[in-house]
C-alpha cells in the first residue's frame, strides 16, 4: 500500500482503514492482481461527480431548439374496436 494505492488483500484486511483514508484524503484506489480494479470515494466526492452540472430547466432552456415552436395535436379519432 502506498500513498493513495491498495492491493485488494491489504485492502480487504484494512477495509476501515481504507474508508478513513478515502474520506480525508480523496479517491484511494485498489488494484487487483497488479492491474487498477476499483476507486474507494468519499460519499461527498461521489455526490459531487454525480449530481448533473444543471437541472432539466436550464438544460431546455440553452437546447438550441429552445426557441422552435411545436404545434402539438392530438389525434382525435376514435381508439380501435377490439374484440374481447
Amino acid at each position: 500500500m502506498s500513498g493513495n494505492t491498495w492491493q485488494l488483500q491489504d485492502a480487504k484486511n484494512k477495509f476501515s482503514n481504507l474508508v478513513n483514508s478515502a474520506q480525508k484524503n480523496g479517491p484511494q484506489f485498489v488494484t487487483k492482481h497488479g492491474k487498477e480494479a476499483v476507486v474507494v470515494l468519499a460519499f461527498e466526492d461521489y455526490k459531487k461527480l454525480s449530481k448533473p452540472k444543471t437541472d432539466l430547466y436550464k438544460f431546455f432552456q440553452k437546447s438550441p431548439l429552445a426557441k422552435v415552436e411545436l404545434e402539438i395535436e392530438r389525434n382525435k379519432d376514435m381508439p380501435r374496436e377490439i374484440d374481447l
